[in-house]
Formats: C-alpha cells, structure tokens, sequence
C-alpha cells in the first residue's frame, strides 16, 4: 500500500493549465484499479493519493505520468506502507 504526497511547487499557478489533464490521469489510476482514494492536503497545500495493488516502481512511472508532476506544479512523494493490521472491511489490503 501507498500514500503519495503531492506538494503544490513554486509553479501552483500553472495548474489550471493543467488541471484537465490530471483529472483524467486520476480518473486512469481508479480505472486501473491502483487508486483507492484521492483528496486535498489541507490547508490548500496539495493533494494525497492512497494506492494499491501495484509495485514502488510501477508508480513511480505512473506518478512521473501526472501532469502536475511533469510540469512541476507539484512535489511527488510515494511512501510505501507494509500494513501488519486493518480493519476487517480493509483486509483486500494485507494480500
């Protein structure tokens, strides 16, 4: 499992350039079955991305992929978490 940070840059003005470009490669991640959940960082600072059944590697590249990320509006961080216990409705988690 995956937490992905993504820090709005110095260049957070140029994101409604393209804002309909990462729609549509988040609206991939699900359609792929690697994202599970997708939101703001608050105060306004970005957003987070909770991601499964994939490798470090494959979402690097996927993530690398985001135009945001391309063009530098954001900051990305992956951080990889071995889950050790979850809740019975998130047990797909622990294959």
């Amino acid at each position: 499992m995956f937490t992905i940070l993504l820090t709005f840059s110095d260049n957070r003005a140029k994101a409604s350039q393209f804002m309909d470009a990462h729609k549509k490669w988040i609206s991939q991640g699900f359609d792929d079955g690697v994202f599970l959940v997708v939101g703001n960082l608050q105060p306004n600072r970005g957003g987070g991305i909770l991601a499964h059944n994939t490798t470090f590697e494959e979402l690097m590249v996927r993530v690398n992929a985001d135009p945001f990320v391309a063009e530098q509006v954001v900051e990305a961080e992956i951080i990889e978490i071995t889950p050790a216990r979850t809740d019975v409705r998130l047990e797909f988690m622990m294959a």
